[in-house]
């Protein structure tokens, strides 16, 4: 079983940590206006993951609005599309954007959005997904390595608590345009460096599509059978969410071993239910914050003090955590990420009750 590493008072502690810390660090005390009618635009990179619309979008909005009263706030979302995301940021270039937050649908590409802005004297914050650019003003996000071996490090461990220390693994990835998706990988690798794990078969899933995971999944299946698979690393809960799909439909009983990453409430649910084993949780609003701080502190002109550097790019780099079923109470419910109500909706009750979520009824 994966095991609950941080009560919810280490949770909460932990986050005020890294808000005192962003606040001291990057000098956020609001102190001098931004620029008059500076204008911030957030570009998304799909739509299919839920946390870009419902939490990064929605909490830098809400950030800039009450760090700078004059600011303008705007965004778009590439759906998945590289070309699209490049015309997006043409656009908003042409209309006199001051700072782009960019998230990447493909980071080779991207590097011409921003030299694009480096041209107009544009800022560039590369939000989530690393750009390897010099130009790059700001980088911000989690460790994706420690992510992956995060999912890694518990992949690992329920097959040894199940009694599969050599069990064969399907590993499903992001996109191979996503840096991040490179790097999980990388911590992936470590993790099951020196294990007896057999790789059964590996993809990387473009635009980290839940559909094309399962298709994939389900060919593996067919191909290797359902029986010899003991788990799937899944990159983040819409590719688990592919997987199990594809595991369901071919009968598996049990479910492999399924990771996960981003701590979605659907994802949170199936580990409930004992369909996902885990996921990674990120602070995704204590990230989108700190992105909206600095790229309001720089559209006035200021230069934000970075606590690290990622490849020489000025960086801000958040810890994630993982969570299990006996860690949904502890560090989301405690954490306050998400409420019993929004979990146990009627589906998932006794799945709930199950898991200490709520309550035993009284014979």
């Amino acid at each position: 079983m994966i095991r609950a590493t941080r009560r919810a008072s280490r949770v909460r502690a932990l986050l005020g940590v890294v808000a005192a810390l962003a606040a001291t660090t990057l000098a956020l005390g609001g102190c001098a206006p931004a620029e008059e009618g500076a204008t911030i635009v957030f570009l998304m990179p799909d739509a299919t993951t839920e946390r870009w619309e419902s939490i990064d979008r929605t909490t830098m909005e809400h950030v800039v609005e009450q760090r700078c009263a004059t600011c303008t706030f705007r965004y778009a979302n590439a759906r998945e599309d590289s070309l699209t995301q490049r015309e997006q940021a043409e656009s908003f270039l042409a209309d006199g954007a001051d700072v782009l937050v960019l998230t990447a649908v493909d980071g080779a590409s991207a590097l011409s959005i921003v030299a694009e802005a480096t041209s107009r004297g544009v800022p560039v914050i590369a939000y989530d997904r690393f750009l390897a650019s010099p130009d790059v003003a700001f980088y911000v996000s989690f460790d994706p390595r420690r992510v992956g071996r995060i999912q890694g490090d518990a992949l690992v461990a329920e097959l040894a608590e199940r009694g599969e220390p050599d069990g064969g693994i399907l590993l499903v990835g992001g996109a191979a345009t996503d840096p991040n998706a490179v790097n999980m990988r990388a911590g992936l690798d470590a993790a099951l460096s020196g294990t007896h794990h057999r790789v059964l078969a590996e993809t990387d899933v473009p635009g980290w599509s839940p559909d094309l995971a399962r298709d994939w999944v389900a060919d593996q299946l067919a191909r290797v059978g359902t029986e010899n698979v003991a788990g799937v690393w899944a990159a983040n809960d819409a590719l688990a969410a592919g997987a199990i799909s594809a595991l369901l439909a071919a009968g598996a009983d049990p479910l492999p071993v399924v990771t996960g990453q981003d701590a979605e409430l659907s994802a949170v649910q199936r580990i409930v239910a004992g369909q996902q084993t885990m996921t990674v949780y990120k602070a995704i609003a204590q990230q989108a914050r700190t992105a909206a701080e600095i790229a309001v502190l720089i559209s006035r002109g200021d230069s934000p003090v970075a606590p690290s550097r990622v490849d020489g790019v000025p960086a801000v780099l958040l810890t994630p955590t993982g969570v299990g079923r006996d860690a949904i109470a502890s560090v989301l419910v405690g954490g306050g990420v998400l409420a019993v109500d929004d979990i146990c909706t009627p589906t998932f009750a006794l799945a709930c009750t199950d898991a200490g979520l709520l309550p035993r009824s009284n014979p």
